[in-house]
Order: C-alpha cells, then sequence, then structure tokens
C-alpha cells in the first residue's frame, strides 16, 4: 500500500496524527498478509471448530471492518461486492444479517485470491482517502479502532491455524524457522502487597488521545485487599506435577462445569500436549516440551484447579493491574518471531513475564467498569454485549502484536476456551 509523505495535520481535539496513523494503517494490513503467506489456499479455508475461523475469513473480516465502517459511511459508495456484506459481517447485527459463523469453513468462494485483491482493492481506496486529508476526526477514530482490530485477528489466525494443523493427522508445521530460546525459569517468589485503594482502567478514548477499547474504561478506584502475586507464571515442569498428582482425576480440585467436561471429553492432559508426555504441538510442528517455559492453552477450569492444588487461587484483575501499571510493555510477543512461549530470565527480581508468553487467567468475570458507556452506533457491538460468561485475561502473549497491548487491556473469553495462549499466575491471600 503506497502512503504518502506529505505532511498531515493532527485532528484537533483527537490529537491523531494522519500520516502517523496511515503508516499504522498500513504496516497492520502488510502484517496480516505476512502472518498468512505461508499458508495455502485449502489451509486458509479450513475451520477446525466452530470456535475458529478459516484464515481466508480474518483477511476478508478484517478488510471488510474498513470497507464497512470507514469507505461506507460516504452515501454514495460502491461496495467491491455486495454479497460480501453478508459473508464477513461478523456479529454487527445492527449492520444486517451475517453468514453463520460455524459455517464459514464453507465459504470457498471467494478464493483467496479473490480475498487478496479485495484487501487490495479496499487498501487502495483507503490511501486516496487518507492521502487527500479526506477522513475526519470520527472516522480517523474508527480507522484507528480498525487496525487494533484487525490485530485481535491477526492473533486469532494464528491460533486457529494452530489448531487446524493440530487436528490434521499428519500434523504439519505452520512454519519451520521460529525462533526458539532455551533456558531455565526463575525461582517463583511471592511479591506480597498491603490492602490499598487503586485505580485501574482506561481514561475513555477518544476523548483521551491514548487508545483503549471502550471495556477498558472508564478509570475508576477499586480496593484490593492484601495479597501476594507469584513472581511468574506456572511453568510446563510444574503444571507435569499437578498431571503427576492426579490433578485430572480429583473432582475435589474442579468447578462442577469444568469436572462435567473432563468427564464428557475425555481431557487427561492440556490441548496440545502429547500422550507420551514428552511433547506439545506448536506452529512448529511437535516439539519436545520445554519444562521452564510457561504452560499454555488451559482452560480457566484447568488454571482454577491447578490454583486449588497449588494451595493458591488466580489473581483478580485489579491485582493484577496493580503489578502491571507502570511497568514497561516488553516480553515475548509476536514480533519477536517465536510464537511459543519461552522461558524467563532466572536472573529477573520483581515480577517477570506480565506481559506476552501466555495470556494470564484471572478469577474476575467480564463485566462492565462502573460507569462503562459503549461505543456509539453500530460499533457499540465490539464489546458490551459480550459481558456475560466470559473472564477476564490479562497481559498478552506470544502471538500478541507488541503495540496492541497495555496494562489496562482486558481479553476475555468462556471458561472452556483453551485454543489461546492462555496460562496463569498464582495469587493468595495474605491477611
Amino acid at each position: 500500500m503506497h502512503v504518502s509523505s506529505a505532511p498531515a495535520p493532527a485532528l484537533a481535539s483527537s490529537g491523531i496524527d494522519l500520516r502517523a496513523l496511515s503508516r499504522r494503517y498500513a504496516a497492520v494490513r502488510a502484517r496480516s498478509i505476512e502472518l498468512a503467506a505461508p499458508l495455502s489456499a485449502e489451509d486458509a479455508m479450513v475451520q477446525s471448530m466452530e470456535d475458529a475461523s478459516p484464515a481466508k475469513w480474518h483477511l476478508a473480516h478484517t478488510t471488510w471492518f474498513f470497507e464497512r465502517f470507514v469507505l461506507a459511511s460516504r452515501n454514495a459508495y460502491v461496495p467491491v461486492d455486495a454479497q460480501w456484506d453478508f459473508l464477513f459481517n461478523s456479529y454487527y447485527q445492527s449492520v444486517g444479517p451475517m453468514h453463520a459463523r460455524p459455517r464459514r469453513g464453507l465459504i470457498s468462494r471467494p478464493g483467496l485470491d479473490q480475498v487478496l485483491a479485495y484487501r487490495a482493492e479496499i487498501d487502495a481506496r483507503m490511501a486516496t482517502r487518507l492521502e487527500a486529508g479526506d477522513v475526519d476526526e470520527s472516522l480517523a477514530q474508527v480507522l484507528l479502532l480498525g487496525t487494533h482490530h484487525e490485530q485481535q485477528h491477526q492473533e486469532l489466525l494464528l491460533t486457529d491455524i494452530k489448531h487446524a494443523f493440530f487436528c490434521n493427522p499428519i500434523a504439519p508445521a505452520y512454519r519451520t524457522d521460529l525462533v526458539s530460546r532455551s533456558g531455565e525459569e526463575s525461582r517463583l517468589r511471592w511479591i506480597s502487597r498491603d490492602e490499598t485503594i487503586i485505580e485501574i482502567g482506561a481514561p475513555p478514548w477518544p476523548q483521551s488521545q491514548a487508545f483503549a477499547f471502550d471495556s477498558e474504561s472508564p478509570r475508576h478506584r477499586v480496593l484490593v485487599p492484601a495479597h501476594a502475586l507469584a513472581s511468574r507464571p506456572v511453568s510446563n515442569g510444574e503444571y507435569a506435577q499437578f498431571l503427576a498428582d492426579g490433578g485430572y482425576r480429583n473432582p475435589g480440585l474442579w468447578m462442577s462445569e469444568g469436572w462435567a467436561l473432563l468427564q464428557a471429553q475425555g481431557t487427561e492432559r492440556p490441548l496440545y500436549w502429547h500422550e507420551d508426555g514428552e511433547r506439545e504441538f506448536t506452529l512448529d510442528g511437535w516439539r519436545p516440551r520445554d519444562p521452564h517455559a510457561p504452560a499454555c492453552h488451559l482452560s480457566y477450569f484447568e488454571a482454577d484447579a491447578f490454583a486449588r492444588w497449588a494451595g493458591a487461587r488466580l489473581p483478580t484483575e485489579a491485582e493484577w493491574e496493580q503489578a502491571a501499571s507502570g511497568r514497561q510493555v516488553q516480553g515475548n510477543f509476536a514480533d519477536d518471531d517465536a510464537l511459543h512461549p519461552q522461558p524467563g530470565t532466572p536472573a529477573e527480581t520483581g515480577f517477570s513475564q506480565l506481559f506476552g508468553d501466555v495470556w494470564e487467567w484471572t478469577c474476575s468475570a467480564y463485566t462492565p467498569y462502573p460507569g462503562f458507556r459503549p461505543l456509539p452506533g453500530s460499533l457499540g457491538e465490539y464489546n458490551g454485549k459480550f459481558m456475560c460468561g466470559q473472564w477476564i485475561l490479562r497481559g498478552g502473549s506470544c502471538a500478541t502484536p507488541r503495540d496492541h497491548i497495555r496494562a489496562s487491556y482486558r481479553n476475555f473469553f468462556p471458561p472452556p476456551a483453551r485454543w489461546q495462549f492462555s496460562g496463569l499466575r498464582l495469587a493468595r491471600d495474605t491477611a
């Protein structure tokens, strides 16, 4: 995508620099193509379960987002293909009907080449608007939101294709040149905090110039009781001890729904752990499981059961955010090209791996903050309507883009979800 180098003024109240926004748009869009490059047309069409989507759909849906919510804001706009409004809408009921999510893998047409051409066409139309400065403040805000939306789908593209390849009997690798680092995890230490009142969340965007999703706002005060957090996430080696001690056979450790799922599905170990007890499936295919790397692909039920077994609990999201606030966002992210959790640094002091490697389950339900207000219009469907039956995860993962995460970021999934890079950090009461 060509982006003009001509200067563009900041939009007055939001402070959005159109030239910087153009560069961000181009970089995010190019990254999606880069992530999809190792996939064949057949790979890109696979949908291995109802919760996942084909890579081709991710590429098309993120493009549809910009076409529908930015370009089509003009009454005279002519869509690339009006039928695709039905195919590539995800859940925006106020926009119109959509193809059923569980059947996205049946969309053989348009083909991958057509989807890539669709992306190129929308990028060209966006470039024309941006170069002409034909984007007002409200559209610039939607455009910025759209880049963060696409980054969410970049992570989903990776987790969804990993699940698809795992379901393939020959267990193909997405890539065979991924970075891998050996090492030993630091000694697990407990870091205590006294009872206090803190502020969590983000100031409402776009009134605040710093981007945050509506679900992260408003910033508000919370009483955090005395507690201690583990210095690092739980490792593969520690989780293996839970298995060896019969953790998956002890109903006293499990939530009722979690135990029922174990029995119904015959689950005996984390997703992607091989029955030989030594290997795990990665985006690089089967690898020896590193005992020092953070345990991942755990459901909320698995994380909670491990915490009970360890004589601890999962942290609240306020406890987690208190630990992460004011810290530099650094860690193992998608940008580092490992695409798998890596061991920490033994010499680290204080908290380690708060960001990157694995999303960390909390014991907090995904509910609105006091004073929550969804975005206006159809984009109000983005987050608020999912605030039921979901649990909060914090910190980002090895598949998350680094510039997409922040301390206030609230990810959410239902308790049984295991195909994301989700792990845990222990907490305990100290009062």
